[in-house]
Order: structure tokens, then C-alpha cells, then sequence
């Protein structure tokens, strides 16, 4: 714990240090650690980048980056589509959420740009946030296992709670984790915070995280580790090994398990749920995408959720108008509930929501629905300059960070939340803005 707070205390003055030279610097870094915290808290941060950007706005600093116009533009979009939107209300509401879009940017271009040490320091003291929150959520839940003797504490949102959610820390504390990991000249603590962050992933149970992390693992080993080849193979297959032995661990083995005999199994019988409310089946991928109707007692697993998600998304397409416009940001809740009762889906109860009430989970899907065509082409040109830079600047940790996105955004309409929107949006313009990081460049 000594040598803890040594580093805290050392990293504390250097981030002084250096805010003295940048005072925006700072307030980035807060930005990033507030996303965790409630709504109110990152609302605030997110308004005071946006104040500072102003106070410190010189014409001479001002930045014409293509890549910072791109989420303004989204922005523009979805508030275009109050034009159109059928449900003009929700719409109206969607827009202060995704505000980040327009004001994170903004700072961006108005501010004096970050060098590449300043830019490597935010990801440094938002990497040692990151752990600090993991330590935090670790002995919560031990001290919870204590209390009732229940082990699930220690996985999924049960560990971080649903509504900060276990899949979005899971993309945190990954990047956190491949900033350790790529830092020259490791100490113990390094080292504590490569394994604390790295049990912290699987702890989470993101099945997709897990898969991208465990790539993005052995591509950094395979093709980033200056090690000789064949201390590089010994090392790959000591990985290899190490994260096929834990897909076997309690909670984790469970929920590869499901998706596995969903794949594999039409209607098998859910024993988790359908412990208290009589025989629940889990619907499998072929029926989630050709069953005609179901019943309230058919549960849908991730994957096959997606799909069934997939499915009503191209009957809304051939049935509406929506190929260029979309429905409308955040209007798309009315026809999935259409949907949902037509095909005669769980409405939920006292104690669990209906599946009418979930999005799309796909971030592309779910932007294509309610911005069109236009909303999703400048998805994926943000996505793929991303890359682009990337791949250009050899920077590991913006390549995880590109990936994951990437990946996520499969599986969760990640800017339809709002810690989604300001974490993605604040990292795309950290990575993209200003002077690019020189390839060789020592991590700090």
C-alpha cells in the first residue's frame, strides 16, 4: 500500500505539473473519471470542458481537424430529425443527452491542441482512475460476500451495478489495461495493475470484451513485443492457455455456456430463470430469426436476442420509409414495442422489464433506425479513421481503444447511453486531435 501511495503522490504532482503548462489538461482528465459516477457529476464535467474551452479560446489555437467535425455533424443530424421524428418528444429529450457530441468536440477545436506526452498523461492518470475504481469495486464486493456469502457479487453488473453496467466498465478497464501493458520499464506496481485489471475483464463477464481482449492480447504479443521469437511463442502459449482456463471459472463458464447451447439447441429449458416462475426456454439463433411468434416464457440470450433485434429491424426497413431519414432520434421505441407485443414477447412484470423497452443493442443498427442511411455513413467514417490514425501512429492502446469500439458497437447502442457517448466521444478526439504521437516515441 506504501508504494501505492507513492505513485499516487508522484502522479498527483506531475499532473499539477504539466496543467500548469495546459490548464485544459486537467479537466480532461476529470472528465474521464467522472463517467463512472452519476449522470449530474459527468454532466458537469462535460459543461466545464466546454466553459474552459471558451475562457482559454485564442483564434490562433483554433484546429480545423476533419475527423473533430464528424460527431458535430451526427449531432446536427439527429437534431435535424425532430423534422421528421414520430415520436417528437422523445426525440427532444434524446438531444440533452447526446449534447457530448456537439460540446466534447468543441473543446477539441477551440483549445490549444495537447502534445503527445500531454495526451499519453490524460490515458496515464485515466489508466490509474481506472484501477482505483477497480480496488473500489473489488472490496465492495468483498465485503458484500461477507455479508450474505454470495459469490455472484464478484461478477457481471452485480459487481459494478447495472446502471453503470458491466459491459461498458469492461471497455474502461480494458484500455486501462493496455496502457499498463504497453508502458516501458515496469515496476511491481505495474505489475499489480496489469493482474488486478486483467481478473477485472473476465470478472465482468462481457463475452464479447472478452473475446476482443483475448485478440487484442495476442496480436500485441504476436506482432508488438520487442521479445525474441522464441521467448515470444513460449509467452503466447502461456496466454493462450491462461485465457482458455478461465472461460471455466463459475459465472463466466455460465454465460459462454448459454450462448454456446443456444447456438447448438432450439427451446432448451433455462434453469436460472425458470426456477420461480415455471418452465422458461431459451430461444436459439435459428428461431430468434425464423420463428413465426413465441411465448412470454421464451427467454432470448444475448446472441440470439441480437438477432431476433436484426430481424425486426429489416421488417421495419421494407415496411416504412425509413431508409434515408430514420424514425427519428430515439423514436424507434414505438415500433420495437409493435414488435414486441406482434410477436408476442415477455411485456414484463412487477420485477422485470419487457422486452419493449430494450433498443436495438447494435449501435449500427440502432442509428440506421432512427437516422438513416446518412447517420450510419458517418458511423462508420468515424470508426474508420479511427482505425486509420490508429494504424498510422502505431499506438497500441488507440488501436485497443479503435477495436473495442468497433466490436462493442455490435452489441450495445453504446452512444444511446450517456456515459456511452461522452467515453467514446472523448477518447475518438483525444486519439484524433492535434499533433500525432511519433511512432517510436517512449510511453511514459
Amino acid at each position: 500500500m506504501a508504494n501505492i501511495y507513492d505513485y499516487l503522490k508522484n502522479a498527483s504532482h506531475e499532473l499539477r505539473q504539466e496543467n500548469s503548462r495546459h490548464p485544459s489538461l486537467i479537466f480532461v482528465v476529470i472528465a474521464l473519471l467522472s463517467i463512472p459516477m452519476s449522470y449530474a457529476v459527468n454532466s458537469i464535467a462535460v459543461a466545464a470542458l466546454t466553459l474552459i474551452s471558451i475562457i482559454n479560446f485564442r483564434k490562433e489555437n483554433f484546429q480545423r481537424d476533419f475527423q473533430l467535425f464528424l460527431p458535430i455533424a451526427l449531432y446536427g443530424l439527429m437534431l435535424v430529425s425532430l423534422l421528421w421524428s414520430v415520436d417528437i418528444s422523445s426525440s427532444a429529450k434524446a438531444l440533452s443527452k447526446e449534447l457530448p457530441l456537439l460540446l466534447i468536440p468543441l473543446f477539441f477545436l477551440l483549445i490549444r491542441p495537447f502534445s503527445d506526452r500531454q495526451k499519453q498523461l490524460i490515458i496515464k492518470y485515466y489508466s490509474y482512475g481506472i484501477l482505483l475504481y477497480g480496488i473500489f469495486y473489488l472490496v465492495k464486493a468483498a465485503i458484500r460476500f461477507i455479508a450474505t456469502g454470495d459469490s455472484s457479487v464478484f461478477f457481471y453488473h452485480e459487481l459494478v451495478t447495472k446502471d453503470v453496467n458491466a459491459i461498458h466498465v469492461s471497455v474502461y478497464v480494458a484500455v486501462a489495461f493496455f496502457y499498463f501493458l504497453t508502458r516501458t520499464g515496469k515496476k511491481a506496481f505495474h505489475y499489480f495493475a496489469l493482474l488486478l485489471l486483467f481478473g477485472l475483464v473476465f470478472l465482468l463477464s462481457s463475452k464479447n470484451i472478452i473475446v476482443v481482449f483475448a485478440g487484442l492480447l495476442i496480436i500485441h504479443q504476436v506482432f508488438f513485443t520487442k521479445t525474441a521469437r522464441r521467448m515470444r511463442l513460449r509467452n503466447l502459449a502461456v496466454l493462450i492457455i491462461a485465457l482458455f482456463s478461465l472461460t471455466f471459472v463459475g459465472k463466466i463458464k455460465d454465460r459462454f455456456k448459454q450462448e454456446y447451447e443456444t447456438m447448438m439447441t432450439d427451446s432448451s429449458v433455462n434453469d436460472v430463470i425458470g426456477k420461480g416462475s415455471g418452465t422458461v426456454y431459451n430461444v436459439s439463433i435459428k428461431q430468434a430469426w425464423t420463428q413465426e411468434r413465441f411465448s412470454p416464457n421464451d427467454y432470448f440470450p444475448g446472441t440470439a436476442f441480437r438477432v431476433y433485434q436484426f430481424r425486426i429491424f429489416t421488417e421495419m426497413l421494407a415496411e416504412d420509409n425509413i431508409f434515408f431519414s430514420g424514425y427519428g432520434i430515439n423514436a424507434s421505441y414505438p415500433k420495437i414495442e409493435e414488435k414486441t407485443i406482434s410477436y408476442n414477447l415477455f411485456l414484463g412484470n412487477g420485477e422485470n422489464e419487457g422486452y419493449q423497452t430494450k433498443n436495438f443493442h447494435n449501435q449500427y443498427i440502432q442509428i440506421f433506425a432512427e437516422l438513416g442511411i446518412f447517420g450510419f455513413l458517418l458511423l462508420l467514417l468515424m470508426l474508420l479513421l479511427n482505425v486509420k490514425i490508429a494504424i498510422k501512429t502505431k499506438d497500441f492502446v488507440h488501436i485497443s481503444f479503435a477495436v473495442l469500439m468497433i466490436s462493442l458497437f455490435l452489441t450495445e447502442s453504446f452512444l444511446w447511453r450517456q456515459r456511452g457517448v461522452v467515453f467514446f466521444t472523448l477518447m475518438y478526439c483525444l486519439f484524433n486531435s492535434g499533433v500525432m504521437r511519433a511512432p517510436n516515441q517512449q510511453k511514459i
